[in-house]
């Protein structure tokens, strides 16, 4: 592949628009279930486990968030054309790097419970490093049973809570995550965000405790083609919570972007 390290791809569909599916920090290609099982009627869905995740290889040198979005870029490549890529939290801020470095490979941009980058603030970024050693001072089960029920509101349903610990669980080791936590930690797109040429659409669940609202507010503000959603009931994982109501928005959005017929 061109991109920069390997990875092992979830996809279905077999016509239509590509759509890149990018997860969050904590998660998988696993994450995008619901994704896959829906929108596959209407476009071809990847679903990647990003290097050092799930199924995919652990990287031979360190990634930055240019290497992250240059191996995206080369999963759209393979595949020929352009892609409609949509990035849930850290995949979000890959998804807009994306977009700003290779805007040739990116018709569109949807960007689900995200945030410019944590590098915006001092206190977040030096929270967001830490994470690499709490996950190795407690090993992947024990870190993702006291981070996975913040990703969703409170009164998600006790499956889809042990669905997020579940996947976390099986997602995350060292030294991807450790890559992944920089990448964020030093990520501020607050100067790149105007000059993303592709539409774009911003969703954010009403109850997302993690990056919040007021974050994907700040991305919708400064994208230049956006529409912004509020996703009722749902926190940070509004793609898992509430999967009716988020595919729903996706697909308007890639109606109008991608000229899917009704």
């Amino acid at each position: 592949m061109t991109g920069r390290a390997a990875v092992h791809v979830e996809e279905a569909g077999g016509h239509g628009p590509l759509l890149l599916c990018l997860h969050g920090i904590g998660s998988s290609s696993a994450a995008f279930a619901p994704q896959l099982a829906e929108l596959s009627s209407y476009a071809r869905v990847v679903a990647w486990d990003a290097p050092g995740y799930a199924e995919s290889p652990d990287p031979d040198v360190a990634l930055t968030l240019d290497d992250f979005a240059d191996t995206a870029a080369g999963l759209i490549r393979e595949r020929g054309g352009s892609a409609h890529v949509l990035g849930v939290s850290w995949g979000g801020v890959i998804a807009l790097r994306l977009a700003a470095r290779h805007p040739e490979l990116v018709a569109s941009v949807i960007v689900a419970d995200s945030s410019p980058g944590s590098g915006t603030d001092e206190e977040k970024a030096a929270g967001m490093r830490a994470r690499a050693t709490e996950l190795a001072e407690l090993g992947p089960r024990a870190f993702a049973e006291a981070r996975g029920p913040r990703l969703v509101s409170p009164d998600a349903a006790d499956e889809l809570v042990r669905r997020v610990v579940d996947t976390m669980a099986a997602s995350v080791r060292l030294p991807g995550y450790a890559y992944a936590a920089e990448s964020m930690a030093s990520a501020d797109l607050r100067g790149e965000l105007p000059s993303v040429a592709a539409p774009s659409l911003v969703l954010c669940g009403d109850q997302d405790r993690v990056t919040g609202v007021e974050a994907s507010q700040a991305l919708a503000g400064a994208l230049p083609r956006t529409a912004f959603v509020i996703v009722k009931d749902a926190g940070h994982l509004a793609n898992q919570e509430q999967p009716g109501r988020f595919n729903a928005w996706v697909l308007s959005h890639l109606r109008i972007t991608a000229r899917i017929p009704d």
